[in-house]
């Protein structure tokens, strides 16, 4: 695409990348530090912000002061979901923290706002040994739910690492930005221990486990173990979090910064799946050479696409990439891997959506269906899942084969009904902030996928099908992407203080991926 390749040219040598007219992102600034945003910039992302907090406080219970998961296109008369995740509720602590720098709210409302929520959660009941929370709470009374989100079968509480780090996120911001909150968010976080999760014989270097459960599920097989050795055991799921370009590292960030989880986990974690055909089942084969980091080989394998070459997530997706560093200031903190990485998602994005698929707009990432209920979207060809994230209705297939091992299915495919996701473009504003505005600009005006409380969370570019509801989480990466491109990295700079600096800082900066441009 002719438009971002002259704003963020990138040229690969001797295994660097230069970026050339664009420094690398400064902590306390955009990526692209010759865009400055216009005061007509600042009005319409003002006004999109300001619609975007009515949502939030829609969802939001008056008692509890616990988010839902997700409304209905009503502000005024919500309906809402009857359940919350520690996600969702993270999600509201820091929302409410860029409401209150930009002006939304006044620093009054924003620290009872706080206050109520974490009042809420220091009383709900919680995995007591760990400090973790389970997965789903009803947002009215703040009860753990012990039936499905759907209302349709018994479920066994889940107590989630990712869920769990985002929460921890929050409180590791509040605790910042809103001082006189301190000793509460403070309380919840100091209980929380996050070696709970961390399996030191998964893998060389160690895993971080998916979760637990308190008591065993009746459907499901479990590891009986306590990684932690504090309190009785606990029941495992059978999974591992192994690939590093996915929404999972930032329980590793967390373990790190609360100096919890050893670095090799980070490490330990597969940058793609090795090259040799018995991983032939996955999207493409990977180029890349090993590199050796705290005594562990470290395949830095990557993907093509568009004549880049990158580190693909799981789906190809924009919130796996990019959500971690609405938080942790990868691209400055980690300039040969992350700093290479993230433009080049977002720039593979752009491209997919204008010049690849054609659909004319771009930003895809996890959100409701247009047709009904909630499904997958991202940019296949960056990304692992052999099943994919389409980036279309119609659930268009990249299959790219495996080079020496199979052929490929459907290396050119022809797309149909692109979803877009409005939150995946405010993810993208740290790095190509001209563009997402005028890509959200043109999502607003001419496929009118905007209502009283903002963006509505996904719409068909082709047939204009619109997803007409407000996701709790999305809304929040809506809020805290707005924070740091328009608040001087509000969220960033309240997350990373001293101490997580000097503890994630240097560990993800002695990496050099083999991301970058052909």
């Amino acid at each position: 695409m002719t438009a971002i390749i002259s704003r963020r040219t990138l040229f690969a040598a001797a295994g660097a990348v230069v970026v050339a007219g664009v420094e690398s992102p400064a902590f306390g600034g955009t990526a692209n530090s010759h865009w400055v945003p216009s005061p007509s910039d600042r009005a319409l992302v003002g006004r999109w912000a300001r619609d975007t907090w009515r949502s939030i406080v829609a969802m939001t219970d008056e008692r509890t002061g616990l988010p839902a998961d997700n409304i209905g296109e009503s502000v005024s008369n919500p309906v809402r979901s009857n359940y919350t995740s520690p996600t969702n509720i993270g999600g509201y602590l820091w929302s409410t923290v860029v409401a209150k720098h930009l002006g939304i709210i006044s620093p009054q409302e924003s620290l009872r706002r706080i206050t109520q929520t974490l009042t809420t959660m220091r009383d709900a009941v919680h995995h007591v040994p760990s400090g973790m929370y389970f997965n789903w709470y009803d947002e009215a009374t703040g009860a753990v739910r012990y039936v499905d989100p759907d209302g349709t079968r018994p479920i066994t509480p889940f107590v989630s690492s990712v869920d769990n780090a985002w929460f921890a996120c929050a409180l590791m911001v509040v605790r910042n930005a809103e001082p006189r909150a301190r000793a509460l968010a403070d309380l919840l976080l100091n209980r929380m221990n996050f070696k709970y999760y961390y399996n030191p014989a998964a893998r060389p270097g160690g895993l971080m486990r998916g979760g637990f459960f308190e008591t065993p599920p009746p459907d499901e097989e479990t590891d009986k173990g306590n990684h932690a050795g504090v309190g009785p055991d606990v029941y495992y799921r059978k999974f591992h979090y192994d690939t590093c370009n996915t929404e999972a590292r930032i329980a590793g960030y967390v373990g790190f910064a609360l100096n919890q989880v050893p670095h090799t986990q980070y490490f330990a974690t597969y940058r793609t799946f090795p090259d040799t055909c018995d991983w032939s089942w996955v999207e493409q084969k990977p180029k890349g050479v090993h590199r050796t980091y705290l005594g562990l080989d470290v395949f830095e394998g990557t993907y093509e696409y568009r004549g880049m070459r990158l580190v693909p997530s799981w789906g190809g997706d924009m919130f796996e990439s990019l959500m971690p560093d609405l938080f942790v200031p990868e691209a400055t903190w980690a300039p040969r891997s992350w700093g290479i990485n993230h433009p080049l998602t977002v720039r593979a994005q752009i491209e997919h959506g204008l010049d690849d698929a054609r659909y004319g707009y771009w930003g895809f990432s996890p959100a409701s269906n247009p047709k009904g209920g909630y499904s997958v979207y991202g940019v296949e060809p960056i990304g692992m899942d052999p099943g994919g994230y389409p980036s279309d209705l119609e659930g268009t297939n990249y299959d790219a084969g495996f080079e020496g091992c199979r052929e490929g299915t459907n290396p050119n495919p022809t797309y149909g009904d692109g979803v877009v996701t409005p939150h995946a473009a405010f993810l993208a504003m740290a790095y190509a902030p001209a563009q997402a505005i005028d890509n959200l600009s043109k999502i607003e005006n001419t496929l009118h996928a905007y209502g009283a409380g903002g963006f509505y969370d996904s719409v068909a570019t082709k047939s204009g099908l619109i997803a007409k509801r407000y996701l709790s989480l999305d809304q929040a990466m809506v809020m805290g992407a707005i924070g740091n491109v328009f608040g001087n990295d509000l969220i960033r700079r309240n997350f990373a203080s001293r101490t997580v600096e000097q503890r994630i800082r240097p560990l993800i900066a002695m990496e050099q991926f083999e991301s970058g441009v052909l």
